[in-house]
C-alpha cells in the first residue's frame, strides 16, 4: 500500500509540473465548447452560424470576447483582426466538430505504429488527464453548484444511471460474455467511472441541454472520488485485487486539486482566463487525440487479439447504457431534450481516465485493454448518436419539459418536511 501511494503520489507531482506548464496554452481547449452557466458580456456582433446553440455555448461568447478585445486593442486595424479571428473561430468550429474522425484516425495510427506513441509516459498522461480536468475548473463557479442543489432532479437521476445503472449493466455483460477476471474488472472500471468531458459537445450537436450536461458531468466527476473506489472494491474485491485507497488518491489528485485550482484561476484571474481561452479549442483536440492514441497504442496488441470477444460487450455497454439514459428519462416525466441529454451524458464516460486507474492499480495487464477499447467506442456511439440527432427535430414539449422549466419549484427544506404527516399537530 504505501508503494503504491508514493508511486502514484511522485507520478502526481511530475504531472501537475506538466500541467503548470501547458494546461493554459495546451490542455484547455477540451472544455473550450463547453457553455457557460451564466451569461457573459458579449459585443454586439453577427454570430457564427455554426457556433449558435440554445444554451449560449461558450465559443458563441469566446468569439464575441474576441471580437471585442481586437475592436478595442487594435483600432488602427480592427477589421483585419476581426477578420483573423472570425476565420479561426470557423476553423476551430469545424475541426471540434469533426473529432469523431480525429479519433478514428488517432486509433488506426496507434494501433498500426504504437511505437511512435512509447514516449508519452504514464507521467505525461496523468499531466495531460488533470490539464482537461483543470479545463473543467476554469469554466465554473461557486453559483453553478448553488443552481444543482436548487434544481437536482435530472442530475440526481443521472448520477445513478452513472454510478448504479452503468456498473451493474458492465457486470452482467462481463459475466453473459465470459470475459477472463482482469478483462471483467476492466469492463466494471469503465462503468464505474465518471462521465466524459466529450459528452458536452456530443450535447451541443444532438440539440441537447448543454449546460445541464455540464453540471451533469461535474457531478459525476466530483462523485469518482468516493464512488469509483467505493464500487470498484464492493464489486471486484473478490475477484481481482483492488487497491481502494489508491484509487481514491489518484481520483483526488487528477480530478479533485485540477478542478479546484481552475475554479480559483477563474475567479481571482478572469481577465488570464477570457485572454486565453479563445485560443483552446484546436489545442485541446489535438491533446485529446493524445491521450486516446497512447491508451491504444500501449494495449495495441491485445486489442487486436481479443477481436469481437472484447469490442462487442465494451459496444454495448454504451449503446445499452445510451438507451436506458434515454428511455428512462421519459418515463419519469423528462422532456425531449432532456432525455437526449442525459443519454449521452450516461453512455459517455472518461475512459481515459479509466485507462489510467487500471494502469496504476490493477496488477493484470489484461485489466487496462477494456478502457483501451472503451476510449474509441465511447466517442464514436456518442458522436453518431449526436449527428443522427442533430438531424431529427425537437418535438415541442407538452404542460412541462425539465430541460427548460422544472416541474417541481425549486428544493425547499421547510416545505420538504412539511410532507411528513408525523410534522403536523393533530387536530
Amino acid at each position: 500500500m504505501p508503494g503504491s501511494i508514493s508511486k502514484s503520489t511522485s507520478t502526481f507531482i511530475f504531472g501537475m509540473r506538466c500541467s503548470a506548464l501547458i494546461a493554459c496554452s495546451l490542455a484547455l481547449g477540451a472544455n473550450a465548447f463547453v457553455p457557460s452557466l451564466t451569461p457573459r458580456p458579449m459585443l454586439i456582433t453577427k454570430p457564427i452560424p455554426a457556433l449558435v446553440s440554445p444554451s449560449q455555448s461558450k465559443i458563441t461568447a469566446l468569439s464575441n470576447s474576441a471580437l471585442s478585445m481586437s475592436a478595442t486593442t487594435s483600432e488602427d486595424k480592427p477589421a483585419e483582426q476581426s477578420d483573423f479571428f472570425k476565420m479561426y473561430l470557423k476553423t476551430a468550429s469545424t475541426v471540434t466538430n469533426l473529432f469523431p474522425i480525429w479519433t478514428v484516425l488517432s486509433t488506426i495510427w496507434a494501433l498500426k505504429r504504437p511505437a511512435d506513441f512509447a514516449w508519452f509516459t504514464t507521467e505525461y498522461f496523468t499531466a495531460g488527464l488533470a490539464a482537461l480536468m483543470l479545463s473543467m475548473g476554469i469554466t465554473l463557479a461557486p453559483s453553478d453548484f448553488i443552481r444543482v442543489g436548487k434544481r437536482p432532479n435530472a442530475v440526481i437521476i443521472q448520477f445513478l444511471l452513472c454510478y448504479a445503472m452503468m456498473p451493474l449493466l458492465a457486470l452482467a455483460l462481463g459475466i453473459f460474455f465470459r470475459l477472463d477476471p482482469a478483462l471483467l474488472a476492466g469492463m466494471v472500471l469503465v462503468g464505474s467511472i465518471n462521465g466524459g468531458q466529450a459528452s458536452n459537445l456530443c450535447t451541443y450537436i444532438a440539440k441537447g441541454n448543454v449546460a445541464l450536461s455540464v453540471l451533469m458531468t461535474t457531478a459525476t466527476t466530483l462523485g469518482a472520488i468516493f464512488m469509483t473506489p467505493v464500487l470498484c472494491k464492493s464489486i471486484l474485491g473478490t475477484v481481482v485485487p483492488v487497491d481502494a485507497a489508491g484509487i481514491a488518491i489518484s481520483t483526488i489528485q487528477v480530478v479533485l486539486a485540477p478542478i479546484a485550482i481552475g475554479m480559483t484561476t477563474n475567479k481571482f484571474f478572469p481577465k488570464f482566463v477570457k485572454a486565453i481561452l479563445p485560443f483552446a479549442p484546436l489545442v485541446g483536440i489535438f491533446s485529446t487525440c493524445l491521450l486516446v492514441a497512447s491508451a491504444v497504442a500501449q494495449v495495441s496488441e491485445p486489442i487486436l487479439n481479443a477481436g469481437l470477444k472484447l469490442q462487442f460487450p465494451v459496444l454495448l455497454l454504451h449503446l445499452l447504457g445510451g438507451l436506458i439514459g434515454y428511455i428512462l428519462p421519459q418515463m419519469v416525466g423528462f422532456g425531449e431534450v432532456a432525455s437526449r441529454t442525459m443519454a449521452i451524458e450516461t453512455s459517455m464516460k472518461s475512459s481515459a481516465f479509466g485507462f489510467l486507474l487500471a494502469k496504476l492499480h490493477f496488477g493484470q495487464y489484461a485489466a487496462r485493454v477494456p478502457s483501451a477499447v472503451s476510449v474509441v467506442w465511447m466517442a464514436l456511439t456518442g458522436s453518431i448518436l449526436a449527428v443522427i440527432w442533430r438531424y431529427i427535430p425537437v418535438p415541442p414539449p407538452d404542460s412541462f419539459d425539465r430541460s427548460l422549466v422544472e416541474k417541481y419549484p425549486p428544493f425547499s427544506l421547510t416545505r420538504f418536511i412539511g410532507r411528513f404527516k408525523f410534522w403536523k399537530k393533530k387536530e
